[in-house]
């Protein structure tokens, strides 16, 4: 914070004259932000920050580049052709720590997971524990991240798993069919198809304790301009605030335009269940700021992963993250 100057008479005058001219030979920094999937509503808050000039108001002009399936940000990120990246979830966080990858995730989008199965009613596949031994479809990544924790809780095998598509036609065509889903997104579009709900089965209500969504960089980029990052992360969560508890309406219109896909109805419902569920507002952010992170949720999450042998005990879990720019309790006087 800087201290309040008095200024008298012509002084302030030429001061005050003087400050457009400053601000705009001050350029601003370029930043480009990779998501992990598609424009959707999971993002609303980086697109709100955009559309609503929040990015500008830090002095930063921000280019968000869109994901997909065949999109890998973060290999992207690691060659250095995006400033920031969304890092699907903590297992790969702990896989920079492990690997000794020079990366940080530096915020956490989401408190609580919003991955989740689907299966159809009626068939016997209510919840977690009834899916042990039946076909599963799930993504490579997935493979190499909550996949190994549900395996570890329920006894699932990889005899189970199935190709993804990253198509609801398997789902539609089969009444046994059992995917990976987020609860933001499959369980309106196969109520739109069929107008049946789906069984969701939450990662997060299975006791699955890792962030989601978070924000990752390089190890350089905190050392040599901590302001940078600091900046991107306070004009993301104003953007998050504006979304969540303001007018939402800029962000819908900046995601549908990225992704024309995109359909009103699907824009409210994932808009809704993101506030119905906390998927971003709940737990240590409620007190500490949207995108809290703590070393106690961070230890429980690595202790529960490494208990499951997916990590070595002795493993140094702290260095895939930072709290530097967290938990300071900015923007919650927005709410």
């Amino acid at each position: 914070m800087f201290r309040p100057v008095r200024f008298t008479g012509s002084l302030l005058a030429a001061c005050l004259c003087l400050l457009p001219l400053a601000r705009a030979a001050q350029a601003a920094d370029q930043v480009t932000f990779g998501l992990d999937w598609v424009a959707e509503p999971e993002y609303g808050g980086y697109y709100q920050a955009l559309a609503t000039g929040l990015y500008k108001k830090y002095g930063l002009d921000v280019k968000i580049v869109q994901g997909g399936p065949q999109v890998n940000n973060a290999q992207l990120l690691i060659a250095g052709r995006l400033t920031f990246d969304i890092t699907s979830n903590a297992f790969l966080a702990l896989n920079f720590a492990q690997e000794n990858i020079p990366f940080v995730v530096v915020a956490a989008g989401f408190q609580k997971d919003p991955d989740a199965l689907i299966a159809h009613p009626g068939r016997g596949n209510d919840n977690f524990a009834e899916l042990k031994g039946k076909p599963i479809a799930i993504s490579t990544d997935t493979r190499a991240s909550w996949w190994l924790y549900l395996k570890a809780k329920y006894g699932y095998t990889d005899d189970q798993l199935r190709t993804f598509s990253f198509s609801l036609t398997p789902f539609f065509t089969n009444p046994d069919d059992i995917q990976e889903a987020y609860v933001t997104d499959e369980p309106y579009l196969v109520h739109q198809q069929t107008g049946q709900w789906p069984v969701v089965m939450s990662l997060a209500d299975a006791g699955f304790d890792g962030y989601a969504s978070l924000v990752a960089t390089s190890d350089k980029l905190v050392q040599t301009n901590p302001d940078l990052v600091r900046r991107f992360i306070e004009a993301s969560t104003e953007g998050w605030y504006s979304y969540l508890y303001g007018d939402p309406s800029p962000a819908f219109a900046a995601i549908k335009a990225a992704n024309p896909d995109m359909t009103d109805g699907l824009l409210k419902f994932g808009y809704e269940q993101i506030k119905q569920r906390g998927i971003v507002d709940s737990g240590d952010a409620k007190t500490l700021g949207i995108y809290a992170m703590t070393d106690a949720r961070w230890a429980s999450f690595f202790n529960q992963m490494a208990a499951a042998g997916l990590y070595d005990k002795s493993m140094n879990y702290k260095a895939g993250y930072t709290l530097q720019f967290v938990d300071h309790g900015f923007g919650l006087q927005s709410k």
